[in-house]
């Protein structure tokens, strides 16, 4: 806590329960927290913020938020203090914490004291990184230090309302001429499906606290695996796979049919063509990354690199164990590629996956080319199990690419039916040398082939086996 911070006074075991006469709270609290569980932090003030335990979708929290009926919610030095002892008490109690933020940033009327309390926020939640979830809901404007205190969090959902930007419209027509008003400066088209700085955006404030409290109830509640939950018939994920590898489909409906409920999905309309998302199998909470051929026919890239390395690394924080599913025919190439940095920004993923320490398991859906069969999880970046269906196919490339280079020779000069006629014949000796999926079952980089249909059950009894997950000691950067 901060030499300068407002102590506030806890009582020692206080409850999640409403008092007789709650005193005037920011109305966004209300709003979200589940009826009757507000509890303020001790004395609320007029000073633009104020903290409260609460409950969240069943789950004990703590809650934050900044008061627009005061100043515009500027961030005043005691209003941050409100925050940095709120984010303090969810790391005594160990619960969520969850930050509520309509706000024009630092407040004028303080200058640089204002400043240096919102650095104090960023630094409370910085130390509770990794530690305790952190999720952000922005509702309204939030500005300068106020959107950089909720990208800073592990998860950020914008309501319709949401306007997120370092300076506001005219700031940004003044210093560059550039004319925008604040949704596209800063709005869910913006943030959803461009920058992906938000992971969820909904509707309304309600709709931010109902998917909030899913989500804490996933990441504080992980649950166990129970394997009766799983004996009966199970539903075939393969129906929606087409067999023809260059046919596109949305892995979403694999996902969800692996899962005990449909996915909680984070980040569903940026760089779409990884899918991170998370659920419960068995009744044991589990993040999923899975390529997606119907964006960008699965291929990773850059954006969906850094998107998947920032997941993996939420989930190793928190130890939620991790499912991926493998359909990635290899690396979007291209000049623009590697001008934003594919090799830079690719490497986090690579860092990511070999770094975590949570139980992860691969399942190989169709397939899996190249340095990005390396990096969806291999056993060389140390995957504790390795699972294939029948018709996955491996290697450095495809057959016919890999016929290509080996017999250039043979295929010079020739054309039309007479080429194809000779690719054919040498792709079929080509897979007559044996499947690149038995060799990796007979060198251990493959651990069992299962059958679509059984795909649920095996991972369910991995996840058992491996037993709890751990936690890894580090924090959750914003990749």
């Amino acid at each position: 806590m901060s030499p300068n911070a407002t102590q506030i006074d806890v009582p020692p075991g206080a409850r999640f329960t409403r008092t007789t006469e709650l005193p005037p709270l920011p109305a966004m609290l209300a709003a979200v927290a589940d009826p009757g569980s507000l509890e303020p932090l001790g004395e609320i003030r007029p000073c633009g913020a104020a903290g409260a335990l609460a409950m969240l979708g069943g789950t004990p929290v703590v809650l934050y938020a900044t008061d627009s009926e005061i100043r515009g919610g500027t961030l005043s030095p005691e209003g941050c203090d409100r925050i940095v002892q709120a984010i303090d008490v969810a790391l005594d109690r160990d619960v969520p914490v969850v930050g509520l933020w309509r706000s024009g940033g630092a407040s004028l009327h303080d200058g640089v004291l204002s400043l240096d309390g919102v650095g104090r926020i960023f630094s409370a939640i910085v130390r509770a990184s990794g530690r305790v979830p952190q999720l952000s809901i922005i509702d309204g404007p939030a500005a300068g230090g106020a959107a950089y205190g909720a990208a800073l969090t592990d998860v950020v959902v914008l309501t319709d309302q949401a306007r997120a930007f370092v300076t506001g419209p005219k700031v940004v027509g003044e210093v560059t001429g550039q004319r925008v008003d604040a949704r596209d400066l800063g709005g869910p088209e913006q943030h959803g499906r461009r920058s992906g700085v938000a992971h969820l955006c909904v509707d309304t404030l309600e709709d931010a606290g109902r998917v909030a409290g899913e989500l804490v109830g996933l990441l504080s509640r992980p649950g166990e695996v129970d394997l009766d939950t799983v004996a009966g018939p199970q539903v075939d994920p393969g129906r929606h796979v087409p067999a023809d590898p260059r046919r596109v489909y949305d892995v979403r409906a694999v996902v969800d049919d692996l899962l005990d409920a449909p996915a909680l999905v984070l980040q569903p309309r940026f760089a779409a063509n990884v899918l991170t998302a998370f659920g419960r199998v068995a009744g044991r909470t589990v993040g999923v990354v899975a390529n997606n051929p119907r964006r960008l026919g699965g291929c990773l890239d850059s954006a969906s690199g850094e998107k998947a390395a920032r997941f993996v690394r939420l989930c190793d924080a928190f130890g939620v164990p991790l499912l991926v599913l493998v359909d990635v025919p290899g690396y979007l190439p291209g000049v623009e590629q590697e001008r934003i940095g594919v090799l830079r920004r690719g490497a986090k993923l690579l860092h990511a996956f070999a770094a975590a320490q949570v139980p992860r398991i691969t399942v190989l859906v169709r397939k899996a080319y190249g340095g990005a069969f390396v990096a969806m999880n291999s056993r060389g970046l140390g995957a504790d199990r390795v699972l294939a269906w029948p018709t996955a196919e491996l290697g450095v490339m495809n057959d016919l690419s890999a016929v290509r280079i080996l017999h250039r020779r043979a295929l010079a000069g020739l054309e039309g039916d007479a080429l194809a006629a000779l690719e054919a014949e040498l792709v079929a000796e080509h897979r007559a040398k044996g499947s690149p999926l038995d060799h990796c079952l007979g060198s251990g980089l493959v651990d069992e082939v299962v059958e679509p249909v059984a795909t649920r059950q095996a991972v369910a009894a991995h996840l058992h086996a491996l037993g709890p997950a751990r936690r890894a000691a580090l924090t959750n950067i914003p990749l």
